[in-house]
């Protein structure tokens, strides 16, 4: 008898979990996929491979980006042309809910272990629309810190925000970065712009424990699958960033990110350079026993810096509690205390600022 209760319960928080993915992503510009996840729930009482995956998904199947994870795998069989009953779903010329439920049900019968081979790993996209959120957050240090910086991220996937030394920014009628990239980041500002001060980045890196080769076509082409394809604006940056990325790589280590950031933060740090550990929709996949050991790592290292050599942690990550995405940062030496910046849309179509 236990055994079918717990049973039951993994069916209701998987059964939750695709129904707020599918509110997260209609309240976010892409009804397209919001229907396809919830074409997905009829899966959870269907013997095919995907639907036993879902069924008895380990853990907090939200968290962990399950929905986003089988989202992944479809986008990829429509990119590839391998499917194309995908197309009038993600066009919206299909919206007929039943209809698209029986179309989803279709498409993994007939690629049943293939779609299931996509829950082996979380969604991989590293937005480089948050990259506002943390240059923001940069200008507003450099203002207290001073402009230099090197950037060490965790959580890079493709090291997309790793090259964010060579983006274009426009903050709120704020401009930073490179006019001439084919990256340009302006999202909707809300509230006050921030701060027009000076960032220099003298040095930018990041790890990831499976990071994906933007030079690699297929590789991109699988990074390219986790994004809406209901949002153009998204897809256009990934171009972008692969663009870029044959110009000169980013500098991504296949590295765990807590030994990673041991590391970063044992090595010498130049005099009159911040040092910034930074990370966007990251920590939900480090592990309790990572983040406390990050954590006490950045308090250590916290304790020994000085106004010649500071230290920041800034992130853009969701609250658990409220699901807002939210732009937070500490700085030493003055104490670690976390000031709240921000707020984010979660790809960076927006940004509201709220430090005056």
């Amino acid at each position: 008898m236990a055994g079918h209760e717990e049973i039951a319960m993994d069916e209701a928080n998987v059964l939750r979990a695709l129904e707020w993915q599918a509110g997260h992503a209609e309240r976010n510009s892409a009804p397209c996929t919001g229907r396809l996840i919830r074409g997905f729930i009829p899966l959870l009482h269907g013997d095919t491979q995907v639907g036993q995956r879902m069924r008895h998904w380990p853990g907090l199947s939200l968290e962990d980006a399950m929905p986003l994870r089988l989202a992944g795998g479809f986008h990829y069989l429509h990119l590839t042309g391998r499917d194309s009953r995908l197309g009038p779903i993600y066009s919206g010329a299909l919206s007929d809910q039943a209809e698209i439920d029986r179309t989803v049900q279709a498409i993994v019968r007939d690629h049943d272990g293939e779609l299931a081979g996509w829950f082996a790993g979380p969604p991989q996209t590293n937005e480089a629309g948050r990259s506002a959120g943390i240059m923001a957050q940069l200008m507003w240090l450099s203002s207290r810190l001073g402009p230099r910086f090197e950037l060490n991220e965790i959580g890079s996937s493709a090291g997309i925000n790793t090259m964010m030394e060579r983006f274009g920014f426009n903050l709120g009628g704020v401009r930073a970065g490179d006019a001439a990239s084919p990256m340009q980041i302006c999202p909707e500002w809300r509230g006050p712009p921030p701060p027009a001060a000076q960032v220099e980045i003298v040095a930018i890196a990041g790890c990831d424990v499976q990071p994906i080769d933007l030079t690699d076509p297929q590789a991109a082409l699988r990074l390219k699958s986790y994004v809406w394809p209901d949002t153009p604006f998204r897809l256009q940056r990934i171009d972008a960033a692969i663009a870029l990325a044959r110009h000169k790589p980013p500098k991504v280590a296949r590295m765990d990110a807590t030994d990673w950031v041991e590391q970063r933060l044992a090595a010498p740090q130049p005099e009159g350079v911040t040092r910034v550990l930074f990370h966007s929709i990251v920590w939900q996949y480090v592990p309790p026993e990572g983040r406390a050991r990050i954590e006490a790592a950045m308090a250590a290292a916290g304790a020994a810096a000085s106004p010649s050599r500071p230290l920041a942690w800034v992130t853009v990550e969701t609250n658990r509690a409220t699901f807002r995405h939210e732009l937070r940062c500490r700085h030493w030496p003055g104490g670690a205390s976390e000031t709240l910046l921000g707020e984010a849309h979660a790809h960076g179509a927006w940004v509201e600022w709220l430090e005056k």
